[in-house]
């Protein structure tokens, strides 16, 4: 006899208990990016009026090491495999290896089909995160925040406009695309917030001035 779509829920229903009670989770897809950003609304400003301004702290110390990455996530992949997927489209894939694709860098609207000329960019850079505040953080925790996927912390971009940001904040550095700047400012602020990282004066001058335009 065919089901009847209230069977269909039973069934579904039962089938969800079944996999708790075993301790098996069903995984999940890459998906279209990290958490929703804070954007340009009272939530991004809120945020950032709860950012600790300071003086950037000295580089003594600072080495790129500190911050252990990329994580492996399976076979011999990693954290750069897991961003190249989730940010490209048409991916083709060797085992868990992403070799080839489509990528559009929402920092200059630059595009690619070869996943080697495109980098992996940490919206807060390692060196600005030490003068932050990780300078302080043990090598386990500066680990989490390097291979943070959770955050709207890694993205894939341009190779160019990665190495020309480099480790500067906004008051130094902005996207040559403007209108992805209010997602940039509300992008690190949510990334600071969450890691009680400090900003300059400058750079909260310069992340107000971004809200701006949203």
């Amino acid at each position: 006899m065919p089901f009847r779509s209230g069977s269909r829920v039973v069934v579904a229903v039962a089938a969800s208990v079944l996999l708790a009670l075993s301790g098996c989770v069903e995984l999940e897809e890459p998906g279209a990016g990290p958490s929703t950003p804070a954007g340009g609304g009272g939530n991004a400003t809120t945020m950032l009026g709860e950012l600790t301004v300071a003086s950037a702290g000295a580089m003594k110390g600072y080495s790129r090491n500190r911050f252990p990455h990329w994580r492996k996530t399976g076979k011999n992949c990693d954290v750069r495999d897991t961003v190249l997927q989730r940010d490209g489209s048409n991916i083709q894939l060797s085992d868990c290896n992403v070799v080839g694709g489509s990528w559009e860098s929402v920092y200059d609207g630059r595009s690619f089909t070869d996943p080697s000329q495109v980098d992996i960019d940490h919206m807060v850079p390692l060196a600005n995160a030490w003068r932050s505040g990780a300078d302080e953080w043990d090598d386990s925790k500066r680990g989490d925040f390097a291979n943070d996927l959770d955050r709207p912390q890694l993205f894939a971009v341009s190779a160019s406009s990665n190495r020309s940001k480099g480790d500067q904040d906004p008051s130094q550095w902005k996207p040559s695309n403007q209108s992805y700047w209010c997602t940039y400012a509300g992008h690190w602020i949510e990334v600071k917030h969450h890691w009680e990282l400090s900003v300059t004066s400058a750079e909260k001058d310069a992340l107000t001035d971004m809200l701006k335009g949203c």
